[in-house]
């Protein structure tokens, strides 16, 4: 089999890096790249599906990636393409940062000063299956970090993308603009997603989408 990875990172030079280390292990496999957040979803969940990519066997994501919100970047990711798995490269490296990433969903955490011969064999390791799926949320995952990620699973992925909108302190215009959906369709969805979170207002789901920043 001829792996397909997709590396998503905003940093050329760290692209590059990941390219041939993923190379010199896998010399056929065959490498999408993508620079921003918007880029990872066109690639995996397309508005047109027959514009979508084969299927991708591996997503290298960086956390701190511009459009990613932090952790809401792998939630919408594993919404939009569950079967697909994500690796977290990273250069925040902390106990707490790695712990969350494997609450929120990623398959594996690779710290960015990993050595190339580990970082190889996680990959090696995820794609012949060897390490287990992420589940919904880590066993040694604290209680609010638990609460939220319930909270947050129970959003549909269009609900997410309008809760990160919300985040970035977009109107209900903007948002209906950049989703291609009506005004009211933005409201319906506010609405549910200040019912399933637990919130009242705008600001109180911008806070929340703050505990999710990398």
């Amino acid at each position: 089999m001829t792996p397909r990875f997709l590396i998503a990172d905003d940093h050329p030079l760290v692209r590059a890096a990941l390219s041939e280390t993923l190379r010199r292990r896998w010399p056929d496999a065959e490498l999408l790249e993508a620079a921003d957040f918007d880029s990872v979803m066109a690639r995996l969940a397309p508005a047109d599906p027959l514009q979508a990519d084969a299927e991708v066997d591996l997503v290298l994501l960086d956390l701190t990636m511009p459009g990613s919100h932090g952790l809401m970047g792998l939630m919408l990711l594993r919404a939009h393409a569950p079967t697909v798995p994500v690796a977290v490269v990273s250069a925040q490296e902390d106990a707490d940062t790695v712990r969350r990433a494997m609450a929120f969903g990623a398959a594996a955490f690779i710290p960015k000063s990993a050595s190339v011969e580990a970082l190889q064999e996680t990959i090696a390791a995820l794609l012949r299956g060897d390490l287990p799926p992420a589940g919904p949320v880590a066993p040694n995952a604290e209680t609010d970090d638990r609460d939220l990620y319930q909270r947050l699973a129970s959003l549909s992925p269009q609900q997410l993308r309008v809760l990160a909108m919300i985040g970035e302190g977009k109107l209900n215009k903007q948002i209906c603009f950049e989703l291609g959906i009506a005004e009211q369709t933005v409201k319906a969805h506010a609405s549910q997603i200040f019912r399933k979170l637990g919130v009242v207002s705008r600001t109180q789901a911008a806070l929340i989408m703050n505990r999710l920043g990398a």
